[in-house]
């Protein structure tokens, strides 16, 4: 039996979208490990409350405007920034 052509159109999207959210997800921990070094070399900490607070207000928002549900896009991000932190503190041990 073959597959279903609008079904496989789908996946084929998915599998697409799901590619550049793996691109992406490298790209942004390309640039928080230097981020990281950064901090390391000037002896700053490696978390930064405040800002962490504000990301999730903001990236919560824009969940609302684009109709995704806000809880779940701040558990992703707080997945994403938990892992962030935790190379900043590898960074800072050296």
């Amino acid at each position: 039996m073959s597959e279903d052509p609008v079904l496989a159109g789908y996946r084929q999207s998915i599998d697409n979208i799901d590619a550049a959210m793996i691109h992406i997800l490298a790209e942004r921990f390309r640039i928080t490990k230097a981020v990281g070094a950064y901090k390391a070399e000037k002896k700053l900490p490696a978390s930064d409350p405040g800002r962490e607070e504000r990301q999730i207000a903001r990236l919560r928002a824009l969940a609302t405007e684009a109709k995704l549900d806000p809880e779940f896009s701040e558990k992703f991000l707080r997945f994403i920034i938990d892992e962030v932190i935790r190379h900043h503190k590898n960074a800072a041990q050296g």
